[in-house]
């Protein structure tokens, strides 16, 4: 084998894209590509709506778009314009598939994947998928019948015929933070008061206005504790300063957008997050104390990604419905402030930390490759 081939896996080609929990582990995965075999020549592929638009880009990675082909949930007409609308998006997919010169696909699942993995087929180029949530989507059901791999971020998805359960490919930075150390930087990088106990509130990438109105709305008792408030609202989903002015103290601190979440989670003493599973990983690896608020809609997905550690009493899980400016008051509140609960919580939370889902990864393409 040559230097060259050494350092690199040829041509690969990352589909997904849409949310966060699709785009943060495609990234994860080819930069640990990049660090393993530098010469590797990687394009992503996506849609011109998802979140990897930006986040690609941001991260240094040529980004090519097809068409977003959504699928009905119900039976209407807009069904019937399916097949030739995703006959439009393969032809699109091949062309950079055959333009790129390819030599495999990995997958990350997402509206984009579909295409991608039938053009894949089709022009005989092996697909590695990766499926991050307990219930498989539906792209990442299709291309699981004829790919060469199949990883999956939990033991027991059922996908493909030998799914091999690897973790969630994470970046760098969030597999190196370590509480405990990093808080006070963490927290002096945000913007906050580097001594003072911290609670960080996220819905997600995408926000969450039912949970963004609670949190404001109940606000009042948190910060009479001293604590301070970080609430990542999500794009365009600024609590409003009129409705609830809770949100003018000076400790409560409104962001929309978050790039590098590490330094959120290296501040908290306790979070407040949707359960997307990248998200769940994520607050494992690092140890920290969480209240999940699973998403209500799609198909239960996030409440599945959470089963295993409110079982084993490792985090605090509500419904959606039930996360209300009351509870905030008072359920939140108390559980701010107690000490050893958090200590307890973020000893259990560490227990089921991966953090080489990313490096196992890169082996398994070239596994595929070699």
């Amino acid at each position: 084998m040559t230097e060259t081939e050494k350092s690199s896996l040829g041509s690969l080609v990352f589909a997904g894209g849409g949310t966060a929990g699709h785009v943060s582990p495609l990234l994860a995965m080819a930069a640990a590509v990049r660090q393993q075999y530098p010469d590797t020549k990687v394009t992503v592929i996506g849609t011109e709506s998802g979140l990897e638009t930006s986040l690609v880009p941001q991260a240094g990675w040529p980004l090519e778009t097809i068409d977003k082909v959504p699928l009905p949930r119900k039976l209407n007409l807009d069904l019937l314009k399916v097949p030739s609308r995703l006959y439009a998006t393969i032809r699109q997919a091949e062309n950079i598939l055959r333009g790129k010169e390819a030599d495999a696909v990995v997958g990350v699942g997402g509206y984009v994947c579909t295409p991608v993995y039938l053009a894949a087929k089709k022009l005989g180029i092996p697909v590695i998928i990766h499926e991050a949530n307990k219930k498989p989507g539906l792209a990442n059901i299709v291309g699981a019948r004829f790919a060469a791999k199949v990883a999956t971020a939990y033991e027991g998805t059922k996908l493909g015929s030998a799914p091999e359960a690897v973790g969630m490919p994470m970046r760098a930075e969030i597999v190196q933070a370590r509480r405990g150390s990093g808080t006070a930087a963490a927290r002096t990088r945000l913007g906050l008061d580097p001594e003072r106990k911290t609670l960080v509130v996220t819905g997600g990438s995408s926000g969450a206005v039912s949970l963004n109105e609670a949190l404001a709305a109940g606000a009042a008792p948190i910060l009479d504790t001293g604590a301070q408030i970080l609430h990542l609202t999500g794009h365009d989903k600024h609590v409003d300063e009129r409705r609830f002015p809770s949100v003018l103290h000076e400790h409560y601190h409104q962001r929309e957008f978050l790039q590098h979440m590490e330094d959120a989670y290296l501040a908290a003493d306790l979070m407040v997050t949707r359960a997307g599973a990248g998200t769940v990983f994520e607050l494992t690896a690092v140890g920290v104390p969480t209240v999940f608020v699973p998403l209500p809609i799609g198909n239960g997905e996030q409440k599945r990604n959470v089963e295993h550690l409110e079982l084993a009493q490792a985090t605090t899980v509500i419904d959606n419905a039930d996360f209300t400016a009351d509870w905030v008051k008072t359920e939140l509140t108390a559980l701010l402030t107690n000490e050893a609960e958090l200590h307890r919580q973020a000893g259990l939370m560490a227990s089921f930390g991966q953090r080489d889902a990313a490096a196992r990864m890169v082996d398994m393409i070239q596994e595929v490759l070699a």
